[in-house]
């Protein structure tokens, strides 16, 4: 069984290698999110006392990164229901759920990757790590929060068969999440109705976790920031497996 969760992690991340076109378009919207808010904003977000601003955006451009990748993992799934692939997988004598484990790590996997290479690129835009002692901290965060969102991703795919509706529902669903967040500015200052749903997004929760381990203070506690993506972790793998084994070969 150990060795199917293998097999499908290892195709994720060949896949994503053989992609040199996705790799350098993953990273066009992180890279120019940082350019036009980092230099844009920058100087207002200091001139009203609230720090720098770079220490604060990273943060959530590594948390959007890994959001639209993570997500966009599933388009694989209607991928291989395309072209057959996933039946050949169905049929095999394993238990599906660990086929659903590994696409999941392969994603979550090159998720992480991608958000590591903004971190990186980050660096020559002046940040810095706050606490060097959190940052391996931090990139399990972010390979537990890729995890979370490729179940996201992984689980609406299976019901999705249309490969052209499938980008439409994730952005309509993801482009929310990311700008009410909290990732590009404090949900402090959010009008009230706003704040509210802001409290009740768990990418909330993800970026606040982001700033936790490698950026500046956060706004809530860390152990309602774990709580909440434990908790929808066990909730979407229960909700993925489910869906997962409701495919019809």
């Amino acid at each position: 069984m150990i060795d199917a969760i293998a097999v499908m992690w290892k195709r994720q991340i060949k896949t994503y290698l053989r992609s040199k076109h996705r790799l350098i378009g993953s990273l066009a919207q992180p890279l120019l999110f940082l350019v036009a808010f980092g230099f844009g904003f920058g100087p207002i977000f200091e001139q009203a006392g609230r720090g720098n601003y770079i220490q604060f955006l990273i943060p959530g451009i590594i948390g959007m990164t890994i959001l639209f990748s993570s997500v966009m993992n599933g388009m694989s799934l209607i991928w291989d229901k395309q072209f057959g692939f996933l039946k050949e997988t169905l049929v095999a004598p394993v238990p599906r759920i660990n086929l659903l484990i590994g696409r999941c790590l392969g994603g979550a996997t090159t998720s992480t990757f991608q958000g590591i290479v903004v971190l990186a690129i980050s660096f020559l835009m002046g940040y810095k790590v706050v606490n060097w002692a959190l940052f391996p901290v931090g990139i399990l965060f972010m390979f537990l929060i890729s995890f979370l969102f490729t179940l996201l991703g992984t689980s609406i795919a299976s019901k999705v068969e249309d490969m052209l509706a499938f980008p439409t529902m994730m952005n309509f669903m993801i482009m929310p999440m990311f700008f009410l967040s909290g990732a590009l500015f404090p949900i402090d200052n959010f009008p009230s109705f706003i704040h509210a749903i802001a409290i009740i997004n768990p990418m909330t929760y993800c970026v606040d976790l982001l700033h936790y381990t490698l950026g500046t203070s956060a706004s809530f506690s860390f152990m309602l920031d774990m709580g909440v993506v434990v908790g929808l972790m066990v909730l979407l793998f229960m909700i993925g497996t489910y869906c997962f084994n409701r495919i019809e070969t």
